[in-house]
């Protein structure tokens, strides 16, 4: 790989007032003239569909940034093939997030159905659940499309709550999201179900997406979002150490599943109502109460109750509490998932229908190449050799939008493709490409760089 070295030209804004801005109001992907994609089922050319993704707009005051976003990703969305409905809808949605988020020492406060946090993307974030519990009285689901509302009402807490990652496998898209009413959210890490070590759905071959990044296992995650309570969301890896120490390791969930074959108390030991026995098809992992927390004293890479820890980060070197997505060594999703089961933060509603006070908008650094000198990037172009397609996957968040361009050794461009921000990954077909040494040359307004790739014909 081609190493250059970065000349940044800022506009002329002071640097000490841009030094002193949080990364919650600056680490926000902005777009506001390109729109988003989705595919629907037996169609595997994305198709527009006329909404801006990622952020839209960022102000902010003294406490607050306030985010308005339409909830559409740059990857495309879709399609959900449980029979969902819906599709991934413009939210018009303004988010208030508090710059100053404080832990709760009081009693901690559950996440709940529905929004617990935003990406960097714009998009939302939920919990583990789907809505669907148990209904000991009848033996049966309750909640949920297609069965009765659970006792007490829509709002009720079951004794036995389903966790969506595996029970709604079938509804994620490639990126592991789905909409509920429209409204476009995870439930869990946001990289795409291709590039776990172990593939667990096969959604990517026809309806190909790549998530909001990519996991690195050599580089501490990126910053990806922001809970409601302010508090701030990476990707699957971090320093061993809070103090930033120890290398870069897998941050691991304390939570595990039990040892039970019957559902009758929750892992507390509290007696509730009975759910059903652990049998297919309510394997165990079914439902959130299934699980136990383990606190793990001497094992630092792991978290606490609520998926998170006080620790140096990359874009917070004196140290934040900060949550993970956690995944297991196969890097596919582990409980409990991002958030939860409760905020380690003062949480709330952080949905706003305007904002109400005075604020400065923020216009993210420009920067330019000269003489194209640059720095690296973490790129892999595979397969090299390459007979019929070639991908180049970029690791960690894309924070800027990136031309791709193939071309022969006299300079000429044979193909072109792009990868935005909050992509990952772009092709070339290559089938009809005369055999031989081409370069990929991958380029955006900061960056340039070049590398070899192979054509190989039988």
């Amino acid at each position: 790989m081609k190493k250059l070295i970065l000349t940044i030209a800022f506009f002329p804004v002071s640097l000490s007032v841009w030094a002193q801005l949080s990364p919650a109001i600056t680490s926000w992907l902005q777009n506001t003239t390109e729109t988003g994609s989705y595919y629907i089922r037996g169609n595997s050319t994305p198709i527009d569909n006329g909404i801006l993704y990622n952020c839209q707009k960022v102000e902010y005051s003294d406490d607050f940034v306030y985010v308005s976003t339409n909830g559409i990703p740059a990857y495309p969305t879709g399609p959900f093939l449980d029979r969902n409905p819906s599709l991934a809808e413009n939210q018009d949605a303004i988010f208030r997030i508090p710059l100053h988020p404080l832990e709760n020492t009081g009693t901690p406060i559950a996440t709940t159905g529905g929004n617990i946090g935003i990406f960097i993307n714009g998009v939302a974030l939920f919990d583990y659940r789907d809505g669907v519990g148990w209904n000991s009285n009848t033996n049966t689901l309750c909640g949920g499309p297609g069965n009765p509302r659970c006792p007490g009402g829509p709002q009720s807490r079951s004794s036995w709550n389903r966790d969506a990652i595996p029970a709604e496998m079938a509804g994620f898209d490639c990126s592991k999201a789905h909409p509920a009413m429209g409204n476009y959210h995870h439930h869990q890490n946001p990289s795409a179900f291709k590039l776990d070590l172990q593939v667990v759905s096969d959604v990517c071959n026809l309806y190909d997406a790549d998530g909001l990044y990519a996991i690195d296992s050599t580089s501490h995650a990126p910053l990806i979002g922001f809970a409601y309570d302010g508090f701030p969301i990476y990707g699957a890896y971090g320093f061993r150490n809070p103090d930033g120490t120890g290398g870069i390791v897998r941050i691991k969930s304390s939570y595990q599943l039990r040892d039970i074959t019957t559902r009758t108390t929750w892992a507390d030991g509290t007696d509730v109502d009975d759910g059903p026995n652990v049998a297919d098809p309510y394997f165990l992992g079914y439902f959130r109460e299934d699980y136990e927390y383990v606190e793990r004293p001497g094992q630092p890479d792991y978290l606490d109750e609520h998926n998170g820890r006080f620790c140096v980060t990359p874009e917070y070197p004196d140290g934040i509490y900060a949550y993970f997505a956690t995944v297991d060594e196969n890097w596919n999703s582990a409980y409990p998932y991002v958030v939860g089961p409760t905020f380690y933060g003062l949480s709330s509603n952080r949905l706003v229908s305007s904002v109400s006070e005075s604020t400065v908008v923020y216009e993210p650094l420009t920067t330019k190449v000269e003489d194209g000198i640059v720095e690296p990037l973490s790129v892999s172009i595979v397969p090299n050799p390459a007979s019929d397609l070639v991908a180049i996957q970029f690791g960690g968040l894309v924070e800027e939008n990136y031309r791709i361009d193939l071309l022969d050794l006299s300079g000429k461009i044979v193909k072109s493709a792009d990868i935005k921000r909050g992509m990952t990954i772009a092709y070339f077909d290559v089938q009809t490409v005369y055999a031989g040494t081409y370069l990929i040359r991958i380029s955006s307004d900061r960056i340039r760089m070049t590398q070899k790739v192979i054509i190989a014909k039988e």
